[in-house]
């Protein structure tokens, strides 16, 4: 099994080690609004278990995912709704 997995998170690739969740990738990349409230308010993981929908991102094409959620697969396609 590789170390690190590689996938696109906004158009930038970026390694992340393996078992790595999306929302930790997120964050290592330096992003730190993953979408905006309907107020434009930003918004972040809070719960970090998949209860406050506060990380959703739409991963390889499927809106609203809960990143904190999913494991990084190579090629995933990341995109932050803000």
């Amino acid at each position: 099994m590789p170390e690190t997995v590689t996938l696109t998170i906004n158009g930038q690739r970026l390694n992340v080690p393996t078992g790595s969740t999306v929302a930790a990738a997120v964050l290592l990349s330096g992003t730190t609004t993953f979408r905006r409230s309907v107020t434009g308010e930003a918004r972040a993981p809070l719960c970090g278990m998949g209860i406050c929908y506060e990380c959703r991102l739409t991963v390889n094409g499927q809106q609203h995912a809960r990143s904190c959620q999913i494991v990084c697969a190579e090629g995933m396609e990341v995109r932050t709704d803000a």
